[in-house]
């Protein structure tokens, strides 16, 4: 049987490897580099904008156990991620380049793929598809879906961060350390003292910044810009991503930090910790290079804002990631509302796994809402008048109702997760 894919993102690399293993033939569709996005810079399957994009690996994080689970089922984006991976700390960090040639290299090994580079506009209902085509959908097909499911798209703005040539770093000034030497020191740190930090945070607050129409009322808190913590108190940035504790140096602390995170195996690329921006270029240029050991940094790429549209998805999808009311069809990725790489790929596996599950008996098993990738589906099938894209995180399961410290909370959200996974995998393995 063949099943479309559209989309060659996380959520869609993610869903096709799953069904070609399970002996589907699979058109997976990618528009790009015929026709690129504004957040997009090649025509690389699961492209990252930084080499942090999956961020933690401990699994008493809502996003690291997220990752555990889909390890169970061989997911192909924690097998490249090994490939690719690079120091971080307990973070899992990657190459980009060989992170995407990666995935791109297991999924040719199949002879049941075939891949088709073009705009995926007519959903054809008669046959088996997955929609992953992310939050920056073709127009066309944005159009197609619009009037399937009899809404408006809604949206939010987002932001990354630029990236630094890492040859123009001055490590006289800058040192290499992880918060509480944790694991070995896999950040570069630029020390501020407060008269620096002070001019700082004033070019900062002065600099000229990218129009963008209704950006306060859209951003997403997890990419929030550094300009607008900015504007929430001269204090904000020491208080979050330029946090110096656990920075100290010779057993002083400065009084603030920003970190700079290895980008790529070869430690020529360095992006800028939680520096998210709109400002403009030469903003951006000038204020980088105020920053202690910058003053000759090279920016390889600036940061940038883009629009990300979502589907109101509690209207339309159930549990599976299934459109209730044209059950071949399944949304998946961050078009679903869930947010974040590592949840859309974990969406795209979920709803592959229920596509077969569809297929096989009629019906999809979804997840139980105690595991994480079931949490995740609940949270964007659950009516909610006020849905916003969401992180994976522990308070999309159900709260414990007895006191605990939260240390104890959270391993016990995992020991449940893990339980109810077991039960879910020796029922999924019935069918097969």
């Amino acid at each position: 049987m063949k099943i479309k894919v559209i989309g060659a993102g996380l959520a869609g690399v993610e869903a096709a490897y799953y069904l070609l293993k399970k002996g589907y033939q699979v058109d997976l569709y990618e528009m790009r580099p015929k026709v690129m996005t504004p957040a997009h810079r090649t025509g690389d399957f699961a492209e990252l904008v930084c080499s942090n994009s999956l961020r933690s690996d401990d699994i008493f994080n809502g996003v690291g156990l997220l990752k555990h689970e889909m390890r169970q089922f061989d997911s192909i984006t924690m097998l490249s991620a090994e490939v690719a991976q690079v120091p971080a700390g307990s973070s899992l960090a990657v190459d980009r380049t060989i992170f995407s040639e990666t995935i791109k290299s297991m999924l040719l090994s199949f002879e049941k793929l075939s891949i088709i580079e073009d705009v995926f506009s007519q959903i054809d209902e008669n046959i088996p598809t997955i929609i992953a085509t992310g939050p920056l959908t073709h127009k066309d097909l944005m159009t197609s879906l619009g009037s399937i499911f009899k809404q408006e798209f809604l949206h939010f703005f987002d932001a990354v961060s630029p990236i630094l040539d890492g040859t123009t770093i001055d490590m006289n000034v800058c040192y290499l350390k992880s918060r509480y030497d944790k694991g070995d020191a896999d950040y570069i740190n630029c020390p501020m003292d407060k008269e620096t930090y002070l001019r700082f945070y004033d070019a900062l607050m002065s600099s000229d910044k990218v129009e963008v129409k209704d950006f306060e009322n859209n951003v997403f808190e997890g990419c929030m810009p550094v300009e607008t913590m900015a504007e929430r108190g001269i204090d904000t940035l020491r208080f979050g991503p330029l946090k110096p504790v656990g920075l100290e140096k010779d057993g002083e602390r400065p009084y603030a930090v920003i970190q700079l995170r290895q980008d790529d195996v070869g430690k020529t690329m360095y992006n800028i910790v939680g520096f998210q921006t709109h400002l403009t270029w030469p903003a951006q240029k000038k204020l980088i290079q105020m920053i202690p050991g910058l003053e000759q940094a090279s920016i390889i790429r600036y940061g940038v804002m883009h629009k990300n549209h979502y589907i109101h998805s509690t209207e339309v999808l159930n549990g599976g990631y299934q459109v209730k009311h044209q059950p071949n069809l399944f949304i998946a990725g961050q078009l679903s509302g869930v947010e974040g790489y590592v949840e859309s790929a974990a969406s795209g596996l979920n709803a592959a796994i229920q596509l077969d599950q569809y297929l096989k008996t009629g019906h999809v098993l979804p997840f139980p809402k105690d595991t994480m990738i079931g949490a995740m589906a609940r949270y964007v099938s659950t009516p909610n008048r006020s849905f916003v894209p969401m992180n994976a995180n522990f308070g999309l399961m159900d709260a414990i109702e007895t006191k605990m410290k939260k240390t104890d909370r959270k391993a016990f959200y995992v020991n449940r997760a893990k339980e109810a996974m077991s039960s879910y995998m020796k029922e999924a393995m019935t069918i097969d």
